[in-house]
């Protein structure tokens, strides 16, 4: 359904009118590549870089809680030392056998807690050396992707410093020539064409008697009518919109030529 417009147009100037608008998109594209895939590279190290600093968080966290363990245990074997000493005292003012029995297998249950303690702390701080290790590696890993990601956001800068401009005013003219346009379903099919489309073309102009996006070839017939500009034409292979070369602002000459 047509929009709302001052004058509608004709077909040949729709027809123009979208072909201006491609030119103008396909600028915009070219800019796009120009910058290649900088976005993407650096989206990719910043989230690399988040990635390593939460590694390296968590290596602090399990070392702090490592540490704490050790402390905890160092105290459990001076708590059972403490009363290894006081029941090796009172061995010396038992009253028989059984309480000297007694208070030797209190020692040796704490000189086992000491033993446990021990190998608890030894572990940890194999562990605390572990870590560390991964520790180092992620420090160097995130030095690196740091300085890389210096280089490709001042090279996508310098990139988007001098093309910005260029494409600011690309897109204003563009979008007078959308709010100019009088068919939005005709445009909506011409956007979802170049959305769908490899290389980007909605609007096609004929070369060498077939269509300028596949190159398929196009009947007689239906040449004739992309010439008179009477009705919108798509090619049946690829679904681009056909137009006449002249349109275009290409000679018939030109347009057998194109390679």
């Amino acid at each position: 359904m047509a929009t709302s417009k001052e004058t509608e147009l004709t077909v040949e100037e729709r027809l123009k009118t979208l072909y201006q608008l491609q030119k103008l998109l396909s600028e915009v594209d070219r800019i796009k590549t120009l910058r290649g895939e900088l976005p993407l590279e650096v989206q990719d190290l910043e989230d690399e870089i988040e990635g390593l600093q939460t590694r390296l968080k968590n290596c602090d966290d399990q070392v702090a809680e490592l540490q704490a363990d050790i402390e905890q245990q160092h105290k459990t074997i001076d708590q059972a030392a403490a009363m290894i000493d006081k029941y090796t005292k009172d061995q010396d003012n038992v009253r028989n056998n059984r309480e000297y029995d007694y208070l030797t297998k209190e020692i040796e249950y704490q000189q086992l807690n000491i033993e446990l303690a021990e190998k608890k702390i030894n572990e940890a701080g194999r562990q605390i050396d572990a870590i560390g290790l991964e520790a180092n590696d992620s420090q160097a890993q995130l030095e690196d992707a740091e300085h890389v990601l210096g280089e490709k956001k001042s090279e996508l800068e310098e990139i988007v410093s001098e093309t910005k401009d260029q494409e600011e005013k690309l897109r204003v003219k563009a979008k007078k020539l959308e709010d100019k346009f009088d068919d939005d379903r005709l445009l909506q099919a011409f956007k979802r064409i170049r959305k769908n489309a490899r290389n980007g073309l909605g609007v096609v102009y004929v070369q060498r008697n077939a269509c300028g996006g596949c190159f398929n070839r196009i009947p007689a017939q239906r040449q004739m009518e992309i010439k008179m500009h009477k009705k919108i034409i798509v090619c049946e292979y690829c679904g681009r919109i056909l137009i006449d070369p002249e349109l275009a602002g290409v000679t018939d000459s030109e347009a057998q030529n194109k390679d």
